[in-house]
C-alpha cells in the first residue's frame, strides 16, 4: 500500500465523525485539540464501538497510571514491542509520542532499530529486553527474567505493567497490520 495523502487510512470501513456515537466523538475531539489532528487509528476502530471503548479503557489504564514506569518508558515499551511485531503504524506513531514525552529528537528511531544499542539507561534496556521477549517469546519468559528486572528496581506491579503494554500493544500491532492502517503524516515531524 503506498503512504499518498489519497490512500485509504484503513482496509475495514472508516465512519464519518457524524455518524459516530456521542462519546467515541467527545474522546476524538479531545485528541484533536491536543494533537491538532486525529490519529488514523482513532477513525479505524471507530467502526467498532464497544471495542474502540474496551480498548480505549484498557489502554489509559495502563498508560495513565502512576507506578515505576514513566510515560516515556511506557511509549518505549510500545516502540521496541512493535518494531519486534513490525508495525508500521505503532511504531511511527508511538516514536513521535516518545520523541515528545522524552524530549529526545533521536530515541525512537534508536529505539525501533535496535533498543541494544540505543542511548537509554540500562534500566530501559532490560525493561525493553523484557518486553521484546514477551512480545516474541513469552512462552520462555521465568523466574530469571523477572530477577534481572528486580535488580534494576522494577517492583511486581511494574513488570506487570510492562508485559500488559506489550500485550495490549501485540492486540493492536496486529489489528493495524491486517488493517493495512497509515501513519498520518503528522506523526513524522513530531518532537524532531
Amino acid at each position: 500500500m503506498t503512504m499518498s495523502a489519497d490512500a485509504p487510512i484503513s482496509r475495514f470501513p472508516v465512519p464519518k465523525l457524524s455518524d459516530m456515537p456521542e462519546d467515541l466523538r467527545a474522546r476524538i475531539a479531545l485528541v484533536q485539540e491536543k494533537a491538532g489532528f486525529v490519529p488514523n487509528i482513532f477513525l479505524a476502530l471507530a467502526h467498532r464501538p464497544d471495542e474502540f471503548r474496551a480498548f480505549m479503557a484498557y489502554h489509559d489504564a495502563l498508560m495513565d497510571r502512576p507506578g515505576g514506569l514513566t510515560k516515556a518508558d511506557r511509549e518505549m515499551i510500545v516502540v521496541a514491542t512493535s518494531a519486534a511485531n513490525q508495525c508500521l503504524y505503532c511504531v511511527v506513531a508511538h516514536g513521535a509520542i516518545l520523541r515528545v514525552r522524552a524530549k529526545n529528537p533521536l530515541i525512537a528511531d534508536q529505539v525501533a532499530v535496535n533498543y541494544a544499542k540505543a542511548d537509554i539507561t540500562p534500566r530501559q534496556r532490560a525493561m525493553l529486553a523484557f518486553a521484546v521477549k514477551v512480545a516474541t517469546a513469552s512462552q520462555a519468559v521465568g523466574a530469571a527474567d523477572h530477577a534481572a528486572l528486580a535488580e534494576h528496581g522494577f517492583s511486581p506491579d511494574d513488570i506487570w505493567d510492562i508485559a500488559a503494554i506489550t500485550a495490549l500493544f501485540a492486540l493492536s500491532n496486529r489489528l493495524a497490520s491486517v488493517a493495512d492502517l497509515r501513519p498520518n503524516a503528522e506523526f513524522y515531524a513530531m518532537g524532531r
